[in-house]
């Protein structure tokens, strides 16, 4: 699996800011349902609700919200930098900056998880973040975020 088949160049995007992690997730559902064709709406409940049973803030200003939709026929994927930092409740207690948004098929089973654990691999290395943080152009975000796949595979 990789990350280029997750997510669309045009599904990565820089917020100024947003006032909340549930203004976050609709705007995440914004960009969801322009790319992928579904309900925003839908999309920003499955976020709340998956939130509800823990934090989605991994640490180090990373964020991993994810959910299943009935309606999702393959993994796909939203990454938001934000340019002002936004207290999400994350375990380390640090303000997250870069959210990646995983949406998976309900029946999706293994490739769901093979998704998250890849995400969070690349985003766990600190090199990618910053560098990341210091690009805040959604072209070079993608090129970043699909490269250091590449890399972490070489």
């Amino acid at each position: 699996m990789e990350l280029s088949s997750i997510l669309k160049p045009e599904a990565v995007r820089v917020l100024s800011a947003a006032s909340s992690k549930k203004r976050l997730f609709q705007e995440i559902g914004d960009v969801a349902a322009s790319t992928m064709g579904l309900d925003s709406q839908s999309i920003v409940d499955n976020l709340l609700e998956r939130e509800s049973l823990g934090p989605t803030g991994v640490g180090h200003g990373v964020a991993l919200p994810h959910a299943r939709l009935s309606d999702l026929e393959a993994v796909a994927g939203v990454f938001i930098l934000l340019e002002k930092p936004l207290d999400f409740g994350s375990v380390d207690r640090q303000p997250v900056d870069l959210a990646f948004s995983l949406f998976a098929p309900e029946e999706a089973g293994v490739d769901h998880l093979k998704a998250l654990a890849l995400v969070s691999r690349t985003l766990r290395e600190s090199t990618v973040c910053a560098k990341l943080r210091s690009n805040p152009d959604p072209v070079k975000l993608y090129a970043i975020l699909t490269e250091a796949q590449s890399m972490q595979a070489a």
